[in-house]
């Protein structure tokens, strides 16, 4: 139950649900209110499985890379650590979306043009995959540690969607100024969990050079 709760806030805290509202207010304006329901659908099982794949093979690669789990714990709580600064001081990070990136999403006129900058990089972003490769590496093969994963995960992608698709209830309802609160708060359930990915990592460096 411990796990599965670090689990999800450290998923929660990275895609951010709330912070999606004004994202797709701004990607999706013009659309159909069914086009737009469409596409939120399809960002968000692109998604999943994106999620699914570097879940799955992604500590596999950096194995063949030669990235040794420490390396990786440190190098992935430095970049989502990068990410909460951004999101305590209300900044669009680099991390989930560049400002070419941006540019592009707003002068294409296809659907698939706001589905796929929310798929990829707003909810299965570097933050993310990061996230995901961290806990299952902590999960050290557990069956239940993996199964509480999916389940943050399965939770997570469901209330970000849920979110999408009532965004503008949810605009109306708290407004920006409530958005900008919710993110910040959420940017420091972020920093601590960076900082125990860091503190992790130099552990587990320091023991090994300290055995040899």
């Amino acid at each position: 139950m411990v796990f599965f709760i670090k689990a999800l806030v450290a998923m929660f805290t990275v895609i951010d649900p709330i912070g999606l509202v004004p994202v797709v207010l701004s990607l999706a304006a013009g659309f159909k209110p069914e086009v737009r329901t469409a596409g939120i659908i399809r960002a968000t099982f692109i998604s999943a499985g994106i999620i699914a794949f570097f879940g799955i093979f992604g500590r596999a690669l950096f194995s063949y890379l030669g990235v040794t789990s420490e390396a990786f714990s440190i190098a992935g709580g430095i970049l989502l650590f990068l990410v909460a600064i951004d999101m305590l001081f209300g900044r669009q990070s680099g991390a989930r979306e560049t400002p070419r990136e941006a540019r592009e999403a707003r002068t294409r006129d296809d659907v698939s043009v706001f589905t796929f900058p929310l798929a990829i990089p707003m909810i299965a972003g570097p933050g993310t995959i990061t996230t995901v490769i961290l806990l299952v590496d902590s999960a050290a093969g557990e069956p239940l540690k993996l199964m509480s994963i999916a389940l943050a995960v399965a939770v997570t992608l469901i209330t970000a969607a849920c979110a999408m698709l009532i965004s503008l209830p949810i605009q109306k309802r708290i407004g920006m100024s409530g958005i900008l609160v919710m993110s910040r708060v959420l940017g420091m359930l972020l920093a601590a969990v960076a900082a125990q990915f860091i503190l992790n990592g130099i552990a587990i460096f320091l023991h090994i050079s300290v055995a040899h």
